[in-house]
């Protein structure tokens, strides 16, 4: 049986399309990444092969996206980094950073302003004093955080009712029946986050 390989080439990125072929392309995968893990843990290569029994000439070709990387040298690589493979090959495959933009939308008398990323949303929610609204909208299967910033929140969770004060948060499970309730002029932060490994 043939070893799985994740093909990665040698090429850089065109600074000119006009001069390079139309062929070329981006790298999908940037293993550079395992030099950054590397360094962030202040290991050498030496290291690095010596935890997870891969060569240091191909963690250094790896590092340099200057050869195809087989699916057991990762998972190796993986394990030395207290990862899995797939999440290793997920942060080779992403940028490093995402961007999005705030949507914003209203409920009752909460304003929202509202950013999505694949597992978590982040939203700001702003409210006067005697404003109400259960179960905000429709929860996937998340952690809900609330971090109250100004003014003062009760949030009701089942037959449990907090308040929260500036500076304090609670953290439940949003599928749990919930309500806000604020008791002052509010500026609040909800962080919906999506549950690992839940089935």
């Amino acid at each position: 049986m043939q070893p799985l390989l994740i093909c990665l080439h040698d090429q850089k990125p065109a600074v000119n399309s006009d001069l390079v072929p139309s062929t070329q392309a981006i790298p999908r995968f940037d293993f550079s990444v395992v030099r950054r893990l590397r360094q962030r843990e202040g290991q050498t290569l030496a290291q690095l092969s010596e935890r997870s029994g891969v060569s240091i000439p191909v963690l250094s070709k790896l590092e340099r996206n200057q050869s195809a990387a087989e699916l057991d040298t990762l998972a190796r690589l993986a394990r030395a980094f207290d990862l899995t493979a797939g999440d290793l090959i997920a942060l080779a495959e992403s940028p490093l950073a995402h961007r999005s933009k705030a949507g914003a939308y209203e409920s009752n008398s909460f304003s929202f302003h509202r950013i999505r990323y694949a597992n978590h949303a982040l939203i700001l929610a702003e409210a006067p004093a005697g404003a109400r609204l259960s179960k905000p909208e429709v929860h996937r299967d998340e952690l809900e955080t609330c971090w109250a910033l100004e003014g003062r929140l009760r949030i009701t969770i089942g037959n449990q009712v907090l308040e929260l004060a500036p500076g304090e948060s609670v953290q439940f499970d949003a599928a749990e029946a919930h309500s806000y309730e604020t008791l002052a002029d509010s500026i609040f932060l909800i962080l919906h986050l999506r549950k690992p490994n839940r089935f």
